[in-house]
């Protein structure tokens, strides 16, 4: 997180954050909350978090058992009796809870708010309703849809990443859903971060080119539609020059990904922290072929490190990439294929799509970011206050 500014501190007021996932787990979702975690007490809050404890961790009062998720094996969801649950609420008395995610966690902290009368506020990280079509369960999207309408409705505001999905959660019927957007840590995420090394042990030279894709190894991200864009992209290889692709990350995707790995494509794992940034800095080209996202932190994180970025049209792309200025948005398979081989074969135009890149989200801290959130709090808490008197 980037060097704190000088905030005017509020009176000190205690926050309750309820998620099923929290760092050192790695997906988008646990990397938002764990900047609002390192962020919000500048703004006057005590924060207690309560979610699963994680693979061998002990005990601790606000951590719950922690089951493992379907389909992802390395993430949990929380369980634990209510009473229980409602027992540590009422000992942490907090002014003000934020329910980041509607697992059973939620629900038990969604009908405690109620219960005690203390206002709750929720945030959409995931679509859960539309992962249900990539599972083979696309007959749960009805029942799925209908209880995240129900639970958000319960909660005084709902935060969304994007105005893309303040729409789409607006259409679904959820009311007063505001904007949260998502910083990025442009100190820790810079193109300086460039490590020759790195390329050097990947047998790749200053004239040859590093696609990378960072996220989820898993169905819904699309990596098929990447996997044959690339292979198409490496027959027009020119005489003595390499390109490769780097897929960062892990999932329930990565056993079959690995029958396709070769000399060209590779699979690096989890990174994190420094060796993240360099494998950023030291790429060339960010791809990212995903539909279904809300916000896609790592196009931040990307951009942020000089990187070109192509991935496919929507309308939370478009909210991050300006065609043909930052990267390229395809509208469909082939042509997200030809913007891959048109950048890897044209350094040129990889230089200045990727420095217009760097420029756009340098704004985009997560020191601001947080400030609108404590802004957002706030107005929840007076609300609620102005509704007791």
């Amino acid at each position: 997180m980037e060097p704190r500014g000088q905030v005017a501190l509020e009176a000190k007021s205690r926050l309750l954050l309820i998620t099923e996932t929290f760092p050192p787990e790695v997906n988008g979702v646990s990397l938002t909350l764990g900047h609002l975690a390192n962020g919000i007490s500048d703004f006057g809050w005590e924060l207690e978090v309560l979610r699963p404890r994680q693979q061998s961790e002990p005990s601790a009062p606000c951590l719950t058992l922690g089951l493992p998720i379907p389909f992802y094996p390395t993430l949990r969801f929380g369980i634990a009796s209510p009473f229980r649950l409602l027992k540590r609420i009422r000992k942490v008395n907090p002014d003000l809870i934020h329910v980041a995610t509607e697992g059973p966690l939620g629900l038990i902290g969604l009908f405690a708010a109620r219960y005690l009368n203390i206002p709750i506020l929720s945030s959409f990280h995931t679509n859960f309703d539309l992962y249900a079509e990539h599972y083979q369960i696309g007959f749960l999207k009805w029942l799925v849809s209908h209880y995240l309408k129900w639970f958000h409705n319960r909660t005084a505001l709902t935060l969304a990443p994007s105005f893309h999905t303040i729409g789409r959660l607006e259409q679904m019927g959820i009311r007063d859903v505001k904007l949260w957007s998502r910083g990025v840590d442009t100190q820790l995420f810079h193109p300086k971060k460039r490590d020759e090394a790195l390329r050097k042990s990947l047998d790749l030279g200053e004239e040859d080119v590093l696609v990378l894709y960072v996220g989820r190894l898993a169905q819904e991200k699309n990596l098929q539609s990447l996997i044959r864009a690339f292979e198409k992209t490496i027959a027009s290889q020119k005489p003595g020059q390499t390109v490769k692709l780097a897929l960062v990350g892990d999932g329930p995707e990565k056993e079959s990904l690995e029958a396709l790995i070769n000399p060209q494509i590779l699979l690096t794992g989890q990174q994190k922290g420094e060796d993240l940034a360099r494998w950023y800095a030291s790429s060339d080209i960010f791809a990212f072929p995903s539909l279904s996202e809300t916000f896609g932190n790592v196009v931040q994180e990307a951009q942020a490190s000089g990187l070109p970025v192509v991935a496919f049209q929507s309308p939370v792309m478009g909210e991050r990439i300006e065609n043909d200025k930052n990267g390229f948005l395809a509208q469909s398979p082939d042509e997200f294929q030809e913007k891959l081989q048109h950048l890897a074969y044209n350094p040129g135009d990889r230089v200045r799509l990727g420095q217009a890149a760097w420029k756009s989200v340098q704004e985009q801290s997560w020191i601001n970011n947080i400030s609108q959130l404590n802004q957002t709090y706030r107005i929840v808490l007076a609300s609620h206050q102005k509704v007791k008197s």
